[in-house]
């Protein structure tokens, strides 16, 4: 719901003249501020998702000014506004294509137009934004908590929501966002956010325990897998030093069922990140999703470890891998040439594992029960 380059363009066509030249790939950026510059000092105050405009008075060469921009990419800048006239007549044809390679908006606005003004009359825009977005957020928060409360919140998040429509919820998850102190948090929050193109207006984007979390509303899933690969592929060429973990959560309707689809998203995230995955949709979880949907941990252990107690004995004592090579056996239908190829072993060495294993549990898994049995337990060890 943020205040995006495309709102403000929408605000400053006519008001300010402003004309796109570059970038259009990046008009759904949301802006955070306004920050006027004349030089690259201040560029180390960026913290991502802002706007730069500047007069080019200390930009007036080609070559500055596209040092500027390359800059502005690599601090995550929502996008660059140019007050043309005596320091920056035209816009060299380098700067806008490499505006356009990297999508990052590229804005003019004529000399005759007062930048005080514009500056002010768009930062009170993206202030007031924010307050809204702010309301919007904790109003998700608290219907995620307690589903009872969608009534409460229902006429709030109207205005900005099909409240009665499809709900899908997506967790982005580092492993450490917890421990990190807020600035830095939010810095990468910022980041995030320029990367998810083409939503702000059907989405909302904030952090609830531990994980970045996104709502979007009345898209369809293939729409979002779309925005969420965007994301990653951007993910890994901007910021290849900060490692995600995606969970996607089921398509949900109403208000009412966000908790259902918050944690679901969260079994997804959660398995994604102990599975080392960039993305797992909890709808292609297969069989963990009943297991990480059952909340009695002492059931899940008796069905899980005390099955498997011998084998689990076994590899601690001997650094073997008997669990991984019952529940690859098991997985591929008792196939023998599976389960040496997905356990990286000779044939030969497949068939001792698994007659040793047969021996240490005492089973022969030659019936369906006996089967299902082991391979549920395995799956819940490796869960």
């Amino acid at each position: 719901m943020a205040f995006t380059i495309e709102d403000m363009k929408l605000i400053a066509a006519d008001r300010y003249q402003m004309r796109q030249l570059a970038g259009s790939g990046g008009w759904s950026n949301s802006i955070s501020w306004i920050l006027l510059i004349e030089d690259d000092v201040i560029l180390k105050d960026f913290t991502g998702k802002d706007l730069a405009v500047t007069t080019g008075v200390g930009f007036d060469s080609e070559a500055k000014l596209l040092a500027l921009v390359q800059q502005l990419v690599a601090v995550h800048a929502s996008g660059l506004v140019i007050n043309t006239g005596p320091h920056i007549e035209t816009v060299p044809q380098s700067v806008i294509d490499c505006c356009d390679a990297n999508d990052l908006p590229l804005l003019t606005v004529p000399w005759s137009t007062s930048l005080y003004d514009m500056i002010k009359d768009l930062s009170m825009r993206i202030f007031l934004q924010s307050a809204v977005d702010a309301q919007i957020s904790q109003a998700l928060i608290e219907v995620i908590k307690d589903p009872g409360a969608a009534g409460a919140y229902t006429k709030d998040l109207l205005p900005y929501f099909d409240v009665d429509g499809t709900f899908q919820i997506a967790l982005i998850t580092t492993g450490d966002l917890d421990v990190m102190d807020t600035v830095e948090r939010q810095r990468i929050s910022y980041r995030m956010q320029i990367y998810l193109e083409n939503i702000t207006h059907n989405a909302t984007f904030f952090y609830y325990d531990s994980c970045f979390v996104l709502v979007v509303n009345a898209l369809s899933p293939a729409y979002v897998r779309d925005v969420l690969d965007g994301f990653l592929a951007k993910m890994r060429k901007r910021m290849a030093e900060q490692r995600v973990s995606v969970g996607v959560g089921s398509v949900v309707t109403g208000l009412g069922a966000l908790q259902l689809a918050y944690r679901r998203a969260r079994a997804a995230a959660d398995r994604a990140l102990r599975t080392g995955a960039e993305q797992l949709w909890f709808d292609e979880m297969g069989l963990y999703r009943l297991l990480t949907r059952v909340e009695d941990a002492g059931l899940l252990r008796e069905m899980g470890e005390e099955a498997l107690r011998p084998l689990l004995e076994h590899d601690r004592a001997h650094g073997t891998d008997y669990v991984r090579t019952l529940r690859c056996y098991l997985a591929s239908e008792r196939s023998i040439q599976e389960a040496a190829r997905a356990t990286y072993t000779h044939r030969n060495t497949a068939i001792y594992r698994i007659n040793a294993i047969k021996r240490l549990l005492g089973c022969t898994f030659d019936t369906p029960e006996e089967r299902m049995r082991y391979l549920v337990a395995c799956l819940i060890v490796e869960m």
